[in-house]
């Protein structure tokens, strides 16, 4: 497969982005004393209550990686897990009080942190540049899990 200039352009324009945008994820979490991964996990589970089997093959995790991640999450109060109530052998995780008033304090942190960069576009283009990367990122790429040679 061929890649033209504009290909070029936008593959360059969202690794460019994304590396900004994981700076200003990874301050923010280092600020809350979160790891990158911790602060995905959070994200995700804002509006959701995933299995945990579901929740590690999104991130492309283990099954005791991501306990221990819920682990410790859940020892700051940040999480909980419960059986699923459809599914008594699964599992979910959800958010507890706690995790979902921090979620919400980071979301803040973040949206202040990226200001700069999202203000320089007018209402439109930000509804234009909305438009344009849904398609980019829904579905999300499949997470695949890592093997032990790339740990």
């Amino acid at each position: 497969m061929t890649t033209d200039d504009s290909t070029d352009a936008v593959l360059d324009g969202l690794v460019r982005s994304a590396f900004q945008i994981m700076g200003v994820l990874t301050r923010v979490g280092a600020a809350h004393d979160l790891s990158l991964t911790q602060l995905r996990v959070l994200g995700i589970l804002r509006d959701r209550r995933p299995r945990m089997t579901d929740l590690a093959a999104f991130l492309g995790l283990d099954k005791s990686t991501m306990s221990g991640l819920i682990d410790r999450a859940e020892r700051r109060g940040l999480l909980a897990r419960d059986r699923n109530p459809d599914d008594k052998r699964a599992v979910d995780v959800f958010l507890t009080p706690a995790g979902l008033e921090l979620t919400q304090r980071l979301d803040g942190e973040i949206r202040d942190a990226l200001a700069p960069a999202t203000g320089r576009l007018d209402p439109r283009q930000r509804r234009q540049l909305a438009q344009l990367l849904e398609p980019v990122v829904t579905p999300p790429l499949p997470a695949t899990r890592r093997t032990p040679a790339q740990r």
